[in-house]
């Protein structure tokens, strides 16, 4: 478990939700900037029907950023 960047289970949030408006590359696109994220550790989508999986620890990233990512990229995240 490394205290320095959050990974393992030091209050990870799992987020699982369908998002609408992927296409493949905003897909990818999503994926690489939430990566980019301080503190986001797990990145899956499926763009062809929108199930998204995100880890992330609360205390070094906020969940209106991750929202954000999906707003700039006009992709509706139904959570």
């Amino acid at each position: 478990m490394c205290a320095e960047c959050g990974c393992g289970n030091n209050g990870n949030t799992r987020l699982q939700f369908i998002a609408n408006g992927y296409s493949e590359d905003s897909a990818k696109t999503v994926e690489k900037t939430l990566l980019g994220l301080p503190g986001v550790m797990y990145v899956h989508i499926h763009a062809h029907d929108g199930e998204t999986t995100i880890d992330y620890n609360p205390k070094k990233t906020k969940l209106s950023e991750i929202l954000g990512v999906f707003e700039s990229n006009n992709v509706a995240a139904n959570i």
